[in-house]
């Protein structure tokens, strides 16, 4: 059993721990803390059920699962934040999972496999469709935020209603890039990846009945555990004298993506830099196109004002994020400082939401 697994099979002791504080009354800070621990190994778990499941469904099939259940973990918690009315949390929480993928994840990948392999390659041209997605995601998100500073008179309504168009021609370009990399241009995502699907292939077809029970329980406990973490983040987060806005852009989906970040970097020092990078830009590109516009869809349903509005500070950070990440993978090579010039931006980033003030009510 590696390192990573037995950690995460420790973290499982948590779920019981945030159980009892919760019930037991040992404060928010502690149920805040203990909760976002528990959703650890959850989140691995739910990741390793997806994949043995796709297993034995087919690459089609089990394409189209990774593909929905990629960022399960995060869309959980951010619905259960929508839900109590933290909107400005959300929209931080999706801010955080764009830049945390393109910097943190890429960084360190790029750092810990260039030092081990000194230079890796990746397929450039996927780099640069990946590129273009993401440069319509910083579109998507800045006309309606343009929207709101030039047109003084706008609506709430009104730019609620343009987010949920703009959200569901998002989640049709998402499918029409699922359709890209697993059908029509399949062969162009499949290079490099051969040996790792090799690696990584179980000797005995995975049970569907027993991975289907784990996915569906440990699904559950993302909710349950969320619910949790959720509703002791305000009083928590002040305990730790942290704004919201920073717990949301950088702590929460440090938690909801930590076993995928993970897997990035663990298959960078594997020298399987196609797979590294299909993880993390797979993942930002996913939440921009998929996830934000889900979470838009749901407020409108929830009754909640969950829009493509978003600050302009936030707005600089996933333009800055994606200017740096398109720059470094346009090549198809990596090296160790560009993976160190990409945790620089994330560093200096996140020192910049630290000191941030408080804002439309985030702190």
């Amino acid at each position: 059993m590696s390192g990573k697994n037995i950690f995460f099979l420790v973290l499982l002791f948590f779920i019981p721990v945030s159980l009892a504080a919760h019930f037991l009354g040992w404060g928010d800070l502690i149920v805040f803390i203990t909760a976002g621990l528990a959703i650890l190994p959850l989140a691995a778990w739910m990741g390793a059920a997806t994949e043995e499941i796709a297993v034995v469904v087919g690459p089609s099939l089990g394409g189209l699962l990774n593909a929905t259940f990629g960022n399960a973990t995060e869309l959980i918690i951010a619905l259960v934040a929508l839900k109590a009315g933290l909107v400005n949390v959300v929209k931080a929480s999706i801010t955080g999972s764009i830049i945390g993928n393109l910097l943190l994840v890429m960084g360190l990948s790029m750092l810990l496999g260039g030092l081990r392999h000194k230079e890796q390659t990746f397929q450039p041209i996927v780099a640069r469709v990946n590129a273009s997605a993401m440069n319509l995601a910083v579109i998507a998100m800045l006309l309606p935020t343009a929207m709101d500073i030039t047109s003084k008179g706008i609506g709430r309504q009104t730019l609620q209603h343009f987010s949920v168009a703009v959200a569901i021609v998002l989640i049709l370009v998402y499918a029409l890039t699922l359709l890209f990399s697993m059908k029509t241009h399949s062969y162009l995502y499949e290079v490099g990846m051969v040996e790792a699907e090799i690696d990584e292939m179980p000797h005995t077809k995975p049970n569907l009945w027993l991975w289907s029970g784990v996915l569906l329980v440990c699904t559950l406990l993302v909710a349950l555990e969320s619910e949790m973490l959720v509703d002791s983040l305000e009083v928590a987060t002040s305990q730790l004298g942290l704004t919201a806005l920073f717990t949301g852009v950088i702590i929460v989906p440090i938690v909801g993506n930590a076993a995928e970040h993970a897997t990035a970097v663990t298959v960078a020092m594997k020298d399987k830099m196609d797979l590294s990078l299909s993880v993390a830009v797979g993942s930002s590109m996913q939440i921009a196109l998929f996830v934000a516009p889900v979470l838009v869809v749901a407020g409108w349903i929830f009754g909640q004002p969950m829009d493509l509005n978003f600050q302009p500070f936030e707005l600089v950070a996933v333009a800055v994020a994606v200017l740096i990440a398109n720059s470094i993978s346009s090549d198809g090579k990596s090296n160790w400082l560009e993976g160190t010039l990409l945790l620089a931006a994330y560093t200096v980033l996140g020192i910049a939401f630290y000191f941030h003030p408080v804002i439309d009510g985030i702190g």
